[in-house]
């Protein structure tokens, strides 16, 4: 049985589904379908079944990498490797590295390249797809997975198949055709002979590495001298950063698919998303009988066709409004006609070049001990809600520029302060001052929470001296 192994791509941003998804929490991460699990994780588990499936290999950025391996442990899935990008490069070189990682045990395993925040229906009918795709991939081919239209899209590329039959009867592919206008993708779907680009493929490790060097013959070097130099740190597998950075930035169908004479597609009919726009998720979500997406508090009067969420925990009210997205968080509100979703990047764009951290990060931030949520600041203070996973430790740390109260208000607390280590239980309180190590500790079962009040000249992350962290980090 021929082996397949799962390269998941996780490096998106998802900026078109701001401001849920911001560049520190994307919405790989998020779950946005109702059931409860993240994009990431129903990429992962829909593969369950698969005939040959090996553990998969993750690549990832590096500020990612604990939520990478967080949330696949709660799903029990155990990879074969967490591959660090320490910056990104498109997809070419991330499944070059990842290639040379399946082939390290000597082994040339078909490769599943999936991106991880999809969403597809019929995960069954996907696996059998799959199923096609490994017999035209062991034959040689490197296989596309091309989407039966629904619609003229014009947000998507192209690709054009031929009548010819390849093994697991797969179609050979004639071209690869940018994202059209209107009227081209009416005429594409007219036609039948075209199909919506996934940006999911099949093929084996070797055929990869060999016509990416027959084709992009620099960037095939940098990548494996990238992977050659890559080093391990604790769970995760870290590329040489100057080797990955000389790579060249390209996609896989730029640098191979539209250029090699062995491409072949498979057409896929089983409800496939990429969850690109709001529109997009409300396309996917479950919708009431006036065409409402209602998630959270939400109160519609005379409302049809809109998405409304409500994840600030604030209390939405709409009046009287058709096609609308409404996203409101704790720090952002978006409001935005469905037909106008895919400018939210631009609103994106505009506040990553004034320098705003809502491009970039929640209010709520998430670490691999746990999270906080700043709940109130001004001047010379800041409150924090605190969460620490049960056996979870923070950094020992000092800040040079501020003072920290703590108030247990659930759970245990084991607390180091300068030579002091003592347990603190709930409505406890103690008072870290300026200057002085300390370390925060869950040693119970349960989650830890407290209210940290911080109080000083400035109330920046980066005032962090870190001298021990049992996650190797150096900062964030």
């Amino acid at each position: 049985m021929t082996t397949i192994v799962p390269v998941i791509l996780s490096g998106g941003s998802g900026t078109r589904l701001w401001p849920l998804s911001r560049e520190a929490y994307p919405k790989q991460f998020l779950a946005l379908n109702g059931g409860g699990r993240s994009l990431l994780a129903e990429t992962a588990r829909r593969l369950e079944g698969l005939a040959g499936l090996a553990a998969p290999l993750l690549v990832c950025n590096e500020e990612h990498r604990f939520i990478v391996a967080e949330q696949l442990r709660a799903e029990g899935v155990v990879p074969a490797a967490v591959i660090l990008e320490p910056l990104g490069r498109n997809t070419a070189p991330a499944v070059a590295v990842a290639a040379l990682a399946a082939q390290a045990g000597g082994e040339d395993p078909l490769l599943l390249v999936l991106p991880s925040d999809h969403a597809i229906a019929d995960a069954e009918a996907f696996r059998a797809a799959i199923g096609r795709a490994a017999e035209a991939a062991a034959a040689g081919y490197l296989v596309s997975f091309g989407v039966v239209p629904t619609a003229p899209e014009t947000g998507y590329g192209y690709v054009k198949a031929t009548a010819e039959r390849l093994p697991g009867g797969a179609l050979s592919v004639e071209r690869f055709v940018e994202k059209p206008d209107v009227s081209r993708a009416e005429a594409f779907v007219a036609s039948g002979e075209y199909y919506w680009n996934s940006g999911m493929f099949v093929f084996r490790a070797s055929r990869y590495l060999e016509e990416l060097g027959r084709l992009r013959p620099a960037l095939a070097r940098q990548a494996r001298a990238a992977f050659a130099d890559a080093r391990r740190d604790i769970d995760f597998l870290r590329l040489d950063r100057e080797a990955f950075a000389a790579c060249e930035s390209d996609s896989i169908d730029y640098a191979v698919m539209e250029k090699t004479a062995r491409a072949a597609l498979v057409p896929l009919a089983v409800g496939w998303s990429d969850v690109g726009s709001w529109s997009a998720l409300w396309e996917l979500a479950a919708r009431d009988t006036e065409g409402n997406c209602l998630l959270g508090d939400v109160l519609a009067l005379d409302t049809c066709a809109s998405y409304v969420h409500a994840e600030s925990g604030r209390l939405v009210a709409t009046v009287g409004v058709d096609e609308l997205v409404v996203i409101d968080t704790a720090d952002a509100l978006l409001v935005a006609h469905k037909g106008r979703v895919q400018d939210v990047k631009t609103i994106v764009e505009r506040l990553r070049r004034e320098g705003r951290t809502e491009a970039r990060s929640h209010r709520k931030v998430y670490r691999p001990w746990g999270a906080y949520d700043s709940i109130d600041a001004a001047e010379r203070f800041q409150v924090k809600h605190i969460t620490v996973k049960p056996g979870a430790a923070l950094s020992l740390q000092m800040h040079h520029h501020r003072a920290e109260h703590w108030v247990v208000v659930r759970g245990t607390a084991r607390v180091t302060r300068g030579d002091e280590s003592f347990l603190l239980s709930e409505n406890q309180s103690t008072y870290i001052p300026l200057g002085v190590t300390h370390r925060l500790e869950n040693p119970g079962k349960l989650p830890l929470e407290l209210i940290e009040v911080q109080s000083g000249a400035y109330l920046g992350e980066d005032d962090i001296v870190r001298f021990e962290d049992v996650y190797g980090r150096k900062d964030g």
